[in-house]
């Protein structure tokens, strides 16, 4: 096999990247982007580079987002040309918006093949507008290399350069690769040592003082750093269940009742954001309002800016001074209240052991409905999270269930990730594949869970599709299963559409089979309708993917 300026530029860019810390690759097949795949089988080979292969560029893009959201690193995505570009959009927004590092390596008809109606070609450069930080478009190789591309693009995914893309905020960028047959040929032998990618660039931190009534939240990817804030600042923690923060002494239980009520959430002079709020509307009121100082800590793309006159902060730090201890000691009572307690009581000993028959007989009867007791949303979202700790990881869908969990759930540091950044439902089991494979490296201990409704599942099925040959992850896709969208009997629609326009147009009520589907993608099945079997479902050990079904009421 002769070589070709395509093979060695492709294989000078990709052993860049791995200067620069990139670590994983996902590869989808194609005609034009044939030199890129075989430099990234050829590094991955080398042990250099994990290259993960899905035929389908949307859940490509996916389970880029879910590798980057777990290492931080960014995760280059190589594809051809045409169409196989657009369906990376969708991942491209969320990881805009949501502040995660990706690397589009989108391979194009060099400029003579543009405009004339040649196959598979279409307007590629700046495809992805205003989501991507830094768009270019390369020379073709032999007119120009494409060695100098990888540092500035892994910076400014970074949020490492000061010059392009959003300085310490990390997020997408597009490198389109036109290239001349031959389109590949022999792969040539470089040398290259594993970098680390740059740190985000740090700005100064915005100093809290004490002395307003402040409370924190906490929203999607707001991580560890805002419970930290509000334990340092004695200020009462409101955090989202997909906020990675929902654990601490300050943790408030029940927020969205003392948000509603006056004597909580109409006292409250300032609010400290960090992460991005989506699963509340109560939230969403106290930040709209214009008698609140609002201080935002930037993630994404966005500002955070609900009530025209928010601060935005790249970090924060809380100054001495004197807590507000009375403050804290209001919102600290009101929340053990609240509490929600799920678990079952214990068994009762003594009237299990009891001589008298009919004592005994209550207490055989207690236990046999509590094994017996059909599964609900709160007994689910419960039993999972239970079940989940820190070595694993929790990924939530955007359906129903999130917002049940939000509303139920207690304290417990775990790793959690949703996409919130946008708040879709494409890609859930895509991502969270990302994030078992990302977490389970190297030997990494742990299970990937998802939780999500029986619509967002079926939106993404194509992402239950792997290679025989790549590590099985240890995942667990726990879908409930309504018969169709029942989140949208929380909305307007509802209570305004004829029924069966609204089954048709919004509940799309679908019959499928999902044992069928695990059989067709080698995915184990059970299905569970009790909380016992829920729990032992949970707590066996896991050896790869599982697919389990809850049926839920309508």
């Amino acid at each position: 096999m002769t070589a070709s300026p395509a093979s060695d530029a492709a294989a000078s860019l990709i052993a860049d990247l791995i200067a620069h810390g990139v670590r994983d690759l996902v590869l989808s097949p194609g005609s034009r982007s044939q030199a890129l795949a075989l430099a990234a089988v050829h590094f991955h080979g080398r042990g250099l580079l994990r290259v993960h292969v899905r035929i389908d560029e949307r859940v490509a893009g996916f389970t880029a987002l879910g590798l980057s959201r777990e290492t931080g690193v960014p995760t280059a995505i190589v594809c051809t040309s045409g169409t196989a570009v657009a369906n990376l959009l969708p991942a491209v927004m969320e990881a805009f918006h949501a502040g995660v590092p990706l690397l589009l390596l989108t391979a194009d008809r060099p400029p003579e093949l543009r405009g004339i109606a040649a196959n598979q070609a279409t307007i590629q450069p700046g495809v992805f507008g205003p989501f991507a930080r830094l768009s270019l478009d390369a020379p073709v190789p032999g007119d120009g290399g494409w060695s100098d591309l990888a540092a500035r693009a892994v910076a400014v995914a970074c949020g490492a350069d000061a010059e392009h893309g959003l300085p310490g905020i990390a997020g997408p960028v597009h490198l389109n690769l036109p290239s001349r047959e031959p389109l590949s040929g022999e792969v040539p032998v470089v040398e290259v040592t594993p970098g680390a990618s740059p740190a985000p660039l740090a700005a100064p931190a915005t100093v809290l003082e004490q002395g307003p009534r402040t409370v924190v939240i906490a929203g999607a990817d707001a991580g560890p750093g805002a419970e930290e804030i509000a334990h340092q600042g004695s200020w009462p923690l409101i955090a989202e269940i997909v906020s990675g923060a929902r654990f601490g002494r300050r943790l408030v239980h029940g927020y969205r009742s003392l948000l509603n009520d006056p004597g909580f959430g109409g006292r409250i002079e300032r609010a400290v954001v960090l992460g991005h709020p989506t699963l509340s509307r109560e939230v969403a009121r106290l930040l709209s309002r214009r008698d609140v100082e609002v201080i935002a800590v930037r993630r994404g793309g966005e500002e955070l800016n609900l009530n025209g006159r928010t601060a935005p902060a790249a970090s924060v730090s809380v100054a001495q001074g004197e807590a507000d201890r009375e403050w804290l000691g209001e919102w600290m009572t009101a929340s053990a209240s609240l509490a929600i307690d799920l678990s079952e009581q214990a068994p009762d000993a003594d009237g299990l052991a009891s001589t008298d028959f009919a004592a005994r007989r209550d207490a055989v009867q207690v236990e046999l409905e509590a094994v017996r007791r059909p599964l609900d949303r709160e007994l689910l979202v419960d039993a999972v999270w239970r079940a989940t700790w820190p070595h694993d990881r929790l990924v939530f869908g955007s359906s129903r269930l999130v917002r049940v969990a939000d509303s139920v759930l207690g304290g417990k540091k775990v790793p959690v990730h949703a996409n919130r950044g946008l708040a879709g439902i494409d890609g859930t089991i895509a991502t969270a594949t990302g994030i078992a494979a990302a977490s389970q490296a190297d030997g990494a201990q742990g299970v990937t869970r998802v939780l999500l409704g029986d619509l967002a599942f079926l939106h993404d099925v194509g992402a239950l599709l792997l290679p025989p040959d790549e590590a099985e992850p240890r995942l667990q896709v726990i879908v409930g299963n309504d018969g169709g969208g029942t989140i949208f009997d929380g909305l307007e629609v509802a209570a305004s559409a004829p029924a069966a326009d609204l089954d048709r147009a919004f509940y799309t009520p679908h019959g499928m089979r999902f044992e069928q589907l695990a059989l067709a993608y080698g995915w184990t099945y059970q299905r569970v309708t009790t909380r016992a079997a829920l729990d032992q479902v949970l707590t066996t050990p896991v050896t790869g993917r599982q697919l389990i079904e809850v049926p839920l009421p309508r």
